[in-house]
């Protein structure tokens, strides 16, 4: 299969990279940053069944040369995982302290970005009369948080984030009952806290709140982002996948 990746250079969008390359697909990968593209060139060796692309996805005339780059190559796409999550300044502002323009543009480059990639990927599989596009949510969008999980530590969980995690469930199901007649899948995954160095007493009282193992790796989410790409899914459509180790029993 040729499946495209956006933030492909992020955690999920890496890990994720080296699992479906190892299962032989051909693989069209974006991200704005230039030393990931350079982690991914090395990772890839330039193999033939590779694309990168570097671009700021936020922004549509960028989205629409980074597929165009990929069906120019492959021919065609069949599947979409989109991986991208863009971080504009101030995107961490605490509820109280938000501004229209920060909260605008963490919305327009977040949600934003995530419509119109759905939008302009969907157009292609019209064309090729079926395709699977999977989106990235987070339990946050599921749930609030456990906000005693940040006291007095140097982090948290923003309000915005929740509000585009939500939305992107929201955008998932529409986008499958609107499409659905025309052999296209939506469907979303909403993963636990990912492991990213976070502060160790953050670490420990985030998997007290889960069963097992608390925080994952990324890689723990691959698997299950391969069987909606498959064939096995088909009939899976509009759902919202949780995976987070008991978090949000």
């Amino acid at each position: 299969m040729v499946i495209i990746i956006p933030g492909a250079g992020g955690k999920i969008g890496f890990a994720l990279t080296n699992y479906l390359f190892n299962k032989g697909h051909k693989l069209i990968l974006g991200d704005n940053s230039k030393k990931q593209i350079e982690l991914l060139k090395k990772k890839f060796k330039n193999s033939s069944r590779i694309i990168l692309y570097r671009g700021d996805l936020t922004k549509q005339k960028n989205i629409l040369k980074f597929i165009k780059t990929g069906i120019k190559r492959f021919k065609t796409i069949n599947c979409a995982v989109n991986c991208l999550y863009p971080k504009s300044k101030n995107w961490n502002q605490k509820i109280g302290n938000i501004d229209e323009h920060s909260l605008g543009n963490f919305l327009k480059e977040n949600l934003g970005s995530t419509i119109i990639f759905s939008q302009e990927i969907i157009k292609v599989f019209l064309k090729n009369g079926e395709g699977k596009l999977v989106n990235i949510s987070s339990i946050q969008g599921v749930s609030a948080p456990k906000f005693d999980h940040y006291n007095n530590l140097n982090m948290d969980s923003p309000l915005q984030y929740t509000a585009t995690k939500s939305s992107i469930i929201g955008l998932t199901k529409y986008l499958a009952k609107y499409y659905g007649k025309k052999n296209i899948t939506v469907n979303c995954l909403s993963p636990g806290g990912i492991k990213n160095n976070q502060e160790k007493k953050f670490v420990k009282k985030y998997k007290n709140s889960c069963l097992t193992k608390g925080l994952l790796d990324a890689k723990d989410i691959c698997g299950t982002i391969d069987f909606l790409i498959s064939k096995n899914s088909n009939y899976i459509n509009g759902q919202n996948i949780i995976i987070d180790d008991g978090w949000s029993l």
